[in-house]
C-alpha cells in the first residue's frame, strides 16, 4: 500500500460491494492529487486497515454487512478521530445528511452525485473542512431556527432513529439487537418509545411512513 505523501490525498474505501469500489477508484484515479491507500467490505477489515495505512479521509458506505454505517461512524469517533469521515450513500441526504453530520461525519454524498462533486468533497474533508450540498446547508440554517412543529422521524434520538431504520428494512428485534450489542429487552423498549413518539400503532405503520418519507429504499 501506498505511505502518506504531502502531493496525493491518501483515501481509503469501505464498501461492500466490489463494483462500487472499483467505480470510485476509476473515479479517483484521474485526480492527480488522489490516492486509494486500501479498501475494505466491512468493519472488521476496516479497523485491520487503518492500524498500519495512512488516511486522509474515509469514504464510508452507511450499509454494511454485520454492522452499519452508524456503529462505524461512533467507534471511529473514540478510536480515530483524526480521520474525516465522508459518508457515501443510497439514503436520501434529505433525511440522512444532518444525523450524520452531527454524529461526526466530515460530508455526506448520495451515490448519484456527480464525480466532480465526490472530488471536491474529499478535497474539502481532508483539509479539515465539512462538506455538504447547498440544500444541506440550507436545511442546517434551518435547524438552527426554532420551529414550531417536526417531522415524527425527528422527535427521536439518534439511538431510536437507528433502531427504526434497521426495523423498517426487516430486520427482527433479535438481529438488531445483536447488531447494536444491546440487550432485547432494550431493543424492544426502543420500539415502544419509537411508536410512542411517532403516534403509530405497529410495526406497518413505521413502514408505510418510512415509504411515504422517502427513509426506505
Amino acid at each position: 500500500m501506498s505511505t502518506k505523501s504531502e502531493k496525493h490525498i491518501q483515501v481509503l474505501i469501505c464498501d461492500d460491494h466490489a463494483i462500487v469500489r472499483q467505480g470510485l477508484k476509476q473515479i479517483l484515479a484521474k485526480a492527480p492529487d488522489m490516492e486509494v491507500c486500501g479498501e475494505t467490505g466491512s468493519q472488521k477489515e476496516l479497523f485491520e486497515v487503518i492500524k498500519h495505512t495512512a488516511v486522509d479521509v474515509l469514504m464510508l458506505d452507511l450499509n454494511l454487512p454485520e454492522t452499519d454505517g452508524w456503529q462505524i461512524l461512533k467507534q471511529m469517533q473514540v478510536e480515530r478521530p483524526d480521520i474525516p469521515i465522508l459518508i457515501l450513500s443510497i439514503y436520501p441526504e434529505d433525511h440522512y445528511a444532518v444525523r450524520c453530520l452531527k454524529a461526526g461525519a466530515a460530508g455526506y454524498l448520495n451515490k448519484s452525485s456527480a464525480p466532480q462533486q465526490l472530488v471536491d468533497a474529499i478535497r474539502k474533508t481532508s483539509q479539515g473542512g465539512v462538506f455538504v450540498s447547498p440544500r444541506i446547508s440550507e436545511k442546517l440554517a434551518q435547524d438552527l431556527r426554532p420551529r414550531a412543529t417536526e417531522l415524527p422521524h425527528e422527535t427521536l434520538t439518534e439511538r431510536e432513529f437507528q433502531v427504526f431504520s434497521m426495523i423498517v428494512e426487516g430486520k427482527r428485534l433479535k438481529e438488531i439487537a445483536v447488531e447494536l450489542s444491546l440487550s432485547i429487552p432494550t431493543i424492544s423498549t426502543h420500539k415502544s418509545k419509537i411508536l410512542r413518539k411517532m403516534n403509530m400503532s405497529n410495526v406497518v405503520d413505521l413502514v408505510q411512513y418510512a415509504l411515504e418519507q422517502g427513509l426506505k429504499l
